[in-house]
């Protein structure tokens, strides 16, 4: 719902600095209620469990300097705070569009599991960020694949096409999070 001030000619009953300030409490009261009338999205914290066990030595490194690097938005939502305000989570938009950096290793990814099958399951590339695609019940889960550390986004359906918000994260995957072993570049040892 949009809420519209408009200022017209006429005069209120009330005065127009009376007006004014009704207007503004109108306003402040419609954008307090559910994240505001204008369709923003809700600043609430937003539960996102942590990686379990939680990410140490390097790979807690690594993903506190992920949480730095992340953008303020993605796919043109706000970032919003996530319950216990781990360094290892991160959220945006109302559905979340959530990130949790240092998950274990998908078992689709993981030889010897019965889930592993290199040949059926789906895998893509967003500049230049390859990623594991698991389509859930209603959201797709992308978890990077070709890193040493992996950084799981869940987008729900709400945000088809859902491989936009990568667009927004893959700048700071790349800057942040090192590639495995079979895919560094020998160049930079």
């Amino acid at each position: 719902m949009t809420l519209t001030v408009r200022r017209g000619g006429g005069r209120s009953a009330a005065g127009p600095r009376r007006a004014g300030l009704a207007a503004a409490a109108l306003l402040l009261a419609c954008q307090a209620a559910l994240a505001g009338c204008s369709g923003g999205d809700a600043t609430g914290p937003v539960e996102v469990a942590p990686p379990s066990p939680a990410p140490s030595g390097e790979a807690d490194e690594v993903c506190r300097a992920l949480a730095d690097a992340l953008p303020e938005r993605v796919d043109g939502h706000d970032r919003r705070p996530t319950e216990g305000d781990s360094p290892y989570t991160a959220a945006w938009g109302d559905p979340a569009i959530t990130l949790r950096c240092g998950v274990g290793r998908p078992p689709e990814m993981t030889p010897g599991d019965p889930e592993y099958d290199p040949y059926t399951t789906d895998m893509m590339a967003v500049n230049e960020v390859a990623w594991l695609v698991d389509e859930e019940d209603g959201r797709v889960r992308f978890t990077t694949s070709e890193s040493k550390y992996f950084v799981e986004v869940v987008v729900p359906d709400d945000y088809a096409p859902e491989v936009n918000p990568l667009l927004d994260l893959a700048d700071p995957v790349l800057a942040t999070v090192p590639p495995d072993d079979l895919h560094a570049d020998p160049a930079a040892d």
